[in-house]
């Protein structure tokens, strides 16, 4: 039987044990129902799921809450909307109590004197045309400005096929404003027209995303092996879609047999009740879903899948040591 030992060297051996002690318990809250954008191709929009639950309004209620999220072992907030910003009260609620990740489009800046050291993750899908079609504006202009040179921040650019041939021009401008980039997919959920992956499209892609991580490594925060899965939906032997994703809230999870998943891991409405389906949207074709957090859980949780051979296994460490940056759980 192949053991970890016996597959990595020394120096990846290390790597290994700094991120096996993690044991990151996830789970992803609606912050509110609104948001200062209307973007094409937002699933929290285009499911409906802003008009699944009423917001709770009162702030001891969520404070209360997250003691039991807490005690149902969970150690990783990730905040999303609607926009988080519009309610500071409910972000700190968590931040004074949890490790805690806001997904925000940066239009408004989060006070760094009341959030001192929490990740900031900044929605961004494209350069100044591609942005205008699919958001009504170039929010780079504005998020740029306040978050430029933050050590807590980074661009989560979700990635359109009208972007091809212009993604280095794009991280440059993350790099020259101070600040990191992640990457994903579109999955277009509102079939806007023009904007639907070709076979033939995300094999360009994938060799963008591996040459600006070769020309940018101290921008860009990423591993070849996700641009693979994430561009083939392909892990291994496997195709990615319902029967495997890991990132279904769990009392709601009824496969049989069901497939490795996030532990304990939850999407919750607004209202501090209601469950989302997964980390996206009810209504998605999950033969279409290019989520990256949701690949990237894809990875994490097969360890033992990984073990085939050692190439197969750093492949493995890569992808949860960038998980583990992007939360901050490791340093970048």
């Amino acid at each position: 039987m192949k053991t970890i030992s016996s597959l990595l060297d020394e120096s990846w051996y290390a790597r290994y044990k700094r991120i096996s002690r993690l044991n990151i318990r996830s789970s992803i809250y609606d912050v509110t129902n609104r948001c200062n954008l209307r973007c094409k191709g937002c699933f929290f929009f285009s499911s409906g799921e802003h008009e699944a639950a009423k917001e709770e309004n009162d702030i001891s209620a969520w404070d209360n809450f997250i003691d039991s999220e807490m005690d149902r072992g969970v150690n990783l907030a990730i905040l999303i909307g609607g926009e988080p910003t519009l309610c500071l009260d409910r972000i700190e609620s968590f931040y004074k109590k949890l490790p805690t990740f806001c997904a925000t489009n940066g239009q408004i800046k989060v006070p760094r004197d009341r959030f001192p050291d929490m990740m900031v993750g900044i929605s961004l899908w494209g350069d100044e045309k591609d942005e205008s079609i699919l958001r009504g504006k170039d929010t780079f202009a504005v998020s740029s400005k306040n978050y430029e040179g933050d050590k807590y921040t980074y661009y989560l650019y979700t990635i359109t096929p009208p972007q091809l041939g212009k993604i280095e021009t794009v991280i440059k401008k993350i790099r020259d404003v101070g600040l990191r980039v992640h990457m994903q997919l579109l999955s277009n959920d509102e079939g806007v027209d023009g904007f639907t992956w070709t076979e033939a499209e995300l094999a360009a892609v994938r060799d963008e995303m591996d040459d600006v991580l070769d020309k940018y490594p101290d921008t860009v925060v990423s591993s070849k092996y996700y641009h693979e899965v994430i561009t083939t939906g392909k892990m291994l032997d496997r195709s990615f879609g319902w029967l495997e994703c890991p990132s279904v809230t769990e009392p709601l999870d009824k496969r049989n047999p069901g497939p490795k998943r996030l532990i304990r891991f939850i999407r919750w409405a607004s209202d501090l009740k209601t469950m989302h389906r997964c980390c996206t949207s009810e209504t998605r074709d999950c033969t279409t879903c290019k989520d990256g957090a949701a690949h990237m859980s894809w990875v994490m949780v097969n360890k033992r899948a990984h073990m085939r051979t050692t190439e197969d296994f750093q492949k493995w460490i890569e992808v949860y040591e960038m998980f583990a940056k992007l939360y901050q759980f490791i340093p970048w």
